[in-house]
């Protein structure tokens, strides 16, 4: 087994609630980071807890984050606060005959670590344009990069990810014997993130690219 960056988990990250359930493995955490689009972001100021949605990009063990100069959280993230981003793709809903053993199927990792400030022009750049082709593959090359003024008006920080798990429940739901006569319908509804039909603005005169008209998000799994 290939530990996250060869680092056995610890008491923060291990799984204990159904820990069959999880995975230490650097490829299963980073495939579910690299299929997933959101992610949120936790931390603690003055003994305040606050987690924040937040696109982000990963390259390595760093994920890249990205935000206003005037954000509390890239500000606390720059001043070395540790910080906790969780990521989590559902598969479906698994309907059970009782109430109590309805559950989600799903795919999550919770990444400790610590930020640091990209300040390298390059480094920055960079950065910028991995965050965009997570969104959308290929997108990069079509949009106008960041100019300067846009470049200083955006804090780019890069989280190195020093501890991370991840957590995944699949299959069918789990009914007690007594509960299998019960006529109610049991089994999973598969849920999937899929696009609609791209919709131009009023400005755009070129056809669709084919990056957007074949869009789909990478599939680590179920």
């Amino acid at each position: 087994m290939t530990l996250y960056y060869n680092k056995a988990p610890s008491a923060r990250t291990r799984v204990r609630r159904h820990h069959e359930r999880g995975s230490y493995e650097r490829e299963t955490i980073e495939a579910i980071l690299d299929e997933g689009l959101v992610g949120h972001l936790a931390f603690a100021v003055d003994g305040q807890p606050y987690a924040i949605p937040m696109l982000y990009a990963r390259n390595g063990h760093e994920l890249y984050l990205h935000g206003s100069p005037a954000s509390r959280l890239l500000r606390g993230a720059i001043d070395g606060v540790p910080l906790c981003l969780t990521v989590t793709l559902t598969d479906g809903l698994v309907l059970a005959r009782s109430a109590f053993r309805h559950s989600v199927n799903y795919r999550s990792v919770v990444a400790l670590g610590a930020g640091r400030a990209i300040t390298d022009r390059e480094e920055k750049l960079e950065a910028m344009r991995m965050l965009v082709d997570q969104i959308v593959p290929g997108r990069s090359q079509d949009a106008r990069g960041p100019n300067d003024v846009e470049l200083k008006a955006t804090t780019m920080v890069a989280m190195t990810i020093t501890e991370a798990s991840a957590k995944v429940r699949s299959g069918p739901p789990i009914d007690g014997e007594e509960d299998l006569g019960i006529p109610a319908w049991a089994g999973v509804l598969p849920l999937a993130l899929a696009p609609g039909v791209a919709i131009p603005d009023e400005f755009c005169a070129a056809g669709i690219p084919d990056y957007i008209a074949a869009y789909e998000r990478p599939r680590s799994g179920a």
